[in-house]
């Protein structure tokens, strides 16, 4: 069905050679997009035009195989979204049935009186062989028909479906939180979170599809009763009035004419009722439902057992079909001892001790200098109770999530991230685990392996039940849910994660907080040999010509700290080669680095928008702060007591911008950007601290507040 969008696909050579009218087939006119139109078509021409019964007998024939077809392809997809156009395809094949009972209430009320082939050989084989040519059995089989179709199965798929749409789009915020919380995480890269909320927006509109086009499917099955009540009355009339028939053979013509047509509708009807409710009940992940079916229902075997002895007992009582139910009772008791064993097997197979090679003996050597181990750069301590989830073989996904986090921070702050040494610590309590920077712990956190965490992003409508905790990356509430509730808790608001995400985002976390400190000597090395390539002079020329390689760092360093990516290192040493004869002052160098950084600084803080919202000190404020810091603002200190009065009204002003959406960004005098940098970073840590000369040209700013004493 998706080839009916490609009408404009095929070459313009291809579309310009002569075609003979026998290689025009069915499948070119679907290539071409011509399918839809001469359906609709078709079926506007059924409705009007009278069919001979040889056509009648070709389209309700095609229509019980387009049936068939459709209710195969719901069985066998993987998950539903692999049959996105079956709501389209639904709303077809209701109105060519609905087509079909009119053209075929024309012929059967027009030519009913020629006898009981008069409207073809399929209604009239559905008349008289399927309810053996009495109509009262005809009449008692359509309506337990109708009743299965609309009472049941209709009636549960239309609840089901109007559920699902409503549950989809009530978890959509959550999904998409969820997808953005891993970007930043460097769990996925873009292009597999733009296919990740591609695939959220197709779900929610494939359930909300799915709840209008059940609609359909009920006001079918309605129209099916109406249908029949109209065919027999009209029939029975016309032929007593018009043709002269008696009216029992009235009755049993036109009768049996109505349900053979309504039996030919009705179970086509049924099958795609049930392929409604088979899509609309299977789960959103890919699984296959045949295997799935016979995974999840024979492998108990406590629960077979139970079925044959109590088949078996009823197989002994006399008078019951004996052999009918101890035969199904022997073979499920053989299967729940087939299925006992097998479990036993592979819980044998997994308790199996791995034994190790012994040692050979050998005389202890001497100690060297190889024994003494230098302390990680960046290291992760786990409990025994996570270590599966550094487990390859047993699923462990934390590697890879890791990976992914160095990958996308290393392209985001400009510098190869070292390696994470991973190792056991039995001294941690079992779920806990800590992160290290150069040996002495940075951060640490808990864990449980069979639980996600479902973390509140500021806005949710209800509390799942769980452990209530707080995310130990960033402090915000959370719940340690079981896995089985992550829709529900999506539906509600929340971020939902796992353990190995909530470790590798405290990573990230820890990464992004010290970069500075990861960034060394052989670090800046290898970022002037990568530019040494492109521009060679450049680097020969300040390193260690004009600046030594530890002022570099220093510089490089000042930036992290700052949060200032140094991806942009040709612009970071061109402003140093540019400014080292002059000073080798790393603060004032760093400072020059800024100001050539800075539209990219202003980007990363507030986007790409061209205003720039800005709090500024008042003039007495920045007057005192200028004259108590004096020239060694770079390193002074401010009075406590005047210290502890900015930091909160810095922080007021901060909180003010966050809850309008915009960045909180104090705008000061050059002279005092370093030591009010140093000082937001340790009391405000959300705000930004720019210093006047570092606003690029195309920004305007526009000044919310004034901090005064």
């Amino acid at each position: 069905m998706r080839q009916f969008c490609a009408a404009n696909t095929l070459p313009m050579a291809e579309l310009a050679l002569p075609r003979s009218p026998e290689s025009l087939n069915i499948m070119q006119l679907l290539r071409r997009g011509l399918g839809a139109p001469l359906l609709l078509l078709a079926v506007l021409a059924m409705i009007v035009l009278p069919l001979p019964p040889i056509a009648l007998d070709v389209l309700f024939t095609f229509n019980i195989a387009l049936s068939v077809l459709v209710a195969m392809a719901v069985v066998n997809v993987s998950r539903p979204l692999d049959f996105a156009i079956f709501p389209t395809v639904l709303l077809l094949a209701t109105l060519l049935r609905l087509a079909l009972n009119v053209a075929s209430t024309r012929v059967v009320l027009l030519h009913g009186h020629e006898g009981t082939s008069a409207a073809g050989r399929v209604i009239e084989a559905f008349g008289e062989f399927v309810v053996g040519g009495n109509y009262a059995v005809g009449i008692v089989v359509f309506a337990i028909l109708t009743i299965i179709n609309f009472v049941v199965v209709t009636k549960g798929a239309g609840r089901i479906s109007e559920v699902s749409a409503r549950f989809t789009l009530d978890s959509m915020p959550g999904k998409q939180m969820a997808i953005d919380a891993d970007l930043n995480a460097g769990l996925i890269t873009q292009d597999e979170a733009r296919a990740r909320r591609i695939e959220v927006r197709s779900e929610a509109d494939f359930y909300g599809s799915m709840d209008g086009a059940s609609k359909f499917v009920r006001g079918d099955a309605t129209a099916g009763i109406l249908i029949l009540v109209i065919n027999i009355v009209g029939g029975l009339a016309i032929g007593v009035m018009s043709h002269g028939m008696a009216f029992g053979d009235a009755a049993r013509v036109y009768t049996l004419l109505t349900i053979g047509d309504g039996l030919v509708a009705q179970i086509p009807a049924l099958l795609l009722s049930t392929a409604v409710a088979i899509i609309v009940t299977r789960m959103s992940r890919a699984q296959d439902l045949g295997g799935e079916l016979a995974t999840q229902l024979f492998r108990q075997p406590r629960s077979l057992a139970v079925a044959a002895a109590l088949l078996g007992v009823m197989g002994l009582i006399p008078g019951m079909p004996n052999v009918a139910f101890l035969l199904f009772a022997a073979l499920l008791g053989g299967g729940a001892w087939m299925q006992q064993r097998r479990n036993q097997a592979a819980a044998a197979a997994a308790a199996a001790p791995v034994v190790a090679p012994v040692p050979v003996s050998k005389e202890p050597r001497e100690l060297s200098w190889d024994d003494v181990q230098p302390a990680d750069l960046l290291g992760l301590e786990v409990g025994f109770r996570l270590v599966p989830l550094v487990d390859k073989a047993n699923g462990g996904e934390l590697l890879s999530r890791i990976r992914g986090v160095r990958r996308k921070l290393s392209q985001e702050l400009g510098f190869l991230v070292p390696a994470v040494h991973i190792r056991d610590n039995l001294e941690l309590a079992p779920n806990a685990y800590r992160v290290s920077l150069a040996g002495v712990a940075v951060g640490e956190g808990t864990v449980y392996p069979d639980r996600e965490l479902a973390i509140n992003p500021g806005r949710v409508f209800g509390k799942p039940p769980g452990i209530e905790v707080r995310d130990p990356a960033f402090g915000m509430e959370a719940i340690w849910i079981d896995p089985a509730r992550r829709e529900h808790a999506q539906t509600l608001g929340y971020t939902v994660v796992d353990a190995s995400t909530v470790i590798a985002t405290h990573i990230s976390h820890v990464v992004q907080t010290h970069g500075h400190e990861l960034l060394g000597h052989e670090e800046t090395q290898q970022l002037l040999n990568g530019l040494a390539k492109s521009a060679p002079r450049l680097v020969e020329d300040l390193v260690p010509k004009v600046l030594p390689l530890g002022t570099v760092v220093r510089v490089l360093q000042g930036l992290l700290a700052e949060r200032v990516p140094i991806r942009n290192i040709r612009t970071i040493v061109e402003t140093l080669a540019e400014h080292a004869p002059r000073t080798q002052d790393p603060a004032i160098l760093q400072a020059q680095a800024r100001i050539a950084l800075s539209r990219q600084i202003v980007q990363d803080i507030a986007g790409t928008g061209t205003e720039l919202p800005v709090v500024t000190l008042e003039p007495d404020l920045e007057q005192l702060l200028q004259s108590s810091l004096g020239s060694g603002a770079g390193n002074a200190a401010l009075e406590p007591g005047l210290a502890e009065r900015l930091a909160t009204r810095l922080a007021e002003s901060a909180q003010r911008q966050e809850a309008a959406g915009e960045a909180a960004v104090l705008m000061v005098a050059p002279a005092l950007r370093a030591t009010l940098a140093r000082f937001a970073r340790a009391s405000v840590p959300g705000l930004h601290v720019l210093a006047w000369n570092e606003i690029p040209d195309n920004r305007r700013v526009r000044m919310i507040a004034a901090i005064g004493r």
